[in-house]
């Protein structure tokens, strides 16, 4: 008898049966965006598809690093890389020229020249759940216990109620009409219609926008006497998407010490050395019941957390000692140490969901700037 495949094995085999070889630029983006959707980057961000070359060819090799630097840019264009995914936004600040004296400009011009796109995920790989942050966390292993979200990520659709009054239902019928006509039917919902007490020949109707359809609508209910006179607008709260958002607080089931955690993170990351500041009072055989981590800079994330311990790539001189005074011993790692092994996470991810034709590899030459030496 055959054995089975793993689930994972035959999840590939019957995704890729049903797609044709290979896949274009924009299915392979789409698949990255249903991965980590972009809206849950931060707003100061610049994540999504930054270089898109002017002749599409089929992606065959996606290439994974943490930064885009010159030597990552050879080993793209001898692999013959179709897309390069750097975690890291090579393009952050606006351009206004293309030219050779910055260093970033000439890798974007490279790309172009060679027919390689970019895609940057930063912190939508941050803030989603299962992304580097849980990855991050998940290094002090089966202790790591009860796990929430510091900085809770929001939904998008937010938008807005408009509640108004009109004198019949015949009245509502020509109400909504208008609505739908002046946005497309797009964003509208009619959510309830009730007569109020007293008043029967009044009716009480609410209808939820979203923040692009509330100056149409608005428009519209003004063309009405009775709901423009009655109408009232309040703004709907962004909802939290649970299990999503940046840093992550863990209370461990079973507490460890500072040595333990130490040696665990190190493990997990792949490093010999991690730099150490103690807490007031604390020492290495000190238990360690609650901690937070933040991947890459952390202090923003990190401040004001009660937690034993702090682990994040990097943090300044004083955010340290601010800490260190509050008794929370603080790992430092380096900045891109805390990110870079989530990539071979991501690439197990990826690969299942494109054909068999796209091979995903992970940068063998993409490394954290600083070193101990």
């Amino acid at each position: 008898l055959r054995s089975p495949l793993p689930r994972s094995c035959s999840r590939r085999l019957s995704h890729s049966a049903l797609r044709p070889d290979p896949m274009d630029l924009k299915e392979v983006v789409q698949v990255m965006e249903q991965l980590a959707p972009l809206s849950l980057a931060e707003p100061w961000d610049n994540v999504g598809l930054l270089v898109e070359p002017s002749k599409c060819r089929p992606v065959k090799t996606v290439l994974l690093t943490n930064d885009l630097t010159p030597a990552v840019m050879e080993e793209a264009e001898a692999m013959g890389c179709d897309l390069i995914v750097s975690y890291h936004p090579p393009l952050f600040r606006p351009v206004k020229r293309l030219v050779q004296k910055d260093w970033k400009q000439r890798l974007a011009v490279r790309a172009i020249e060679s027919g390689i796109a970019i895609f940057s995920p930063h912190t939508s790989w941050d803030s989603v759940k299962g992304g580097v942050n849980d990855w991050l966390v998940g290094g002090l292993g089966k202790s790591s216990g009860q796990v929430c979200v510091l900085s809770q990520a929001l939904s998008t659709s937010s938008g807005h109620k408009l509640e108004f009054t009109v004198r019949s239902l015949e009245e509502l019928d020509a109400v909504m009409e208008d609505l739908k006509s002046c946005n497309s039917g797009a964003g509208l919902q009619h959510s309830s219609c009730s007569k109020k007490p007293g008043k029967p020949r009044q009716t009480n109707s609410i209808v939820t926008c979203s923040d692009s359809a509330l100056g149409p609508s608005v428009q519209a209910l003004s063309r009405h006497n009775a709901p423009s006179s009655s109408l009232k607008v309040v703004k709907l709260e962004a909802p939290p998407l649970l299990g999503h958002g940046q840093g992550r607080l863990s209370i461990l089931d079973d507490p460890v010490t500072v040595e333990t955690a130490i040696q665990k993170t190190k493990t997990h990351l792949g490093l010999t050395h991690l730099r150490l500041a103690l807490g007031v009072g604390k020492t290495l055989d000190s238990s360690i019941s609650t901690v937070a981590v933040c991947a890459g800079s952390g202090a923003s994330v990190l401040s004001g957390v009660k937690a034993d311990l702090y682990i994040t790539g990097e943090m300044s001189h004083h955010e340290v000692l601010d800490a260190v005074a509050k008794g929370t011993s603080v790992i430092l790692c380096d900045h891109s140490n805390s990110e870079r092994g989530f990539l071979s996470v991501f690439r197990e991810r990826l690969t299942v969901r494109l054909p068999d034709s796209v091979a995903v590899v992970v940068s063998k030459v993409d490394r954290d700037p600083l070193e101990v030496v």
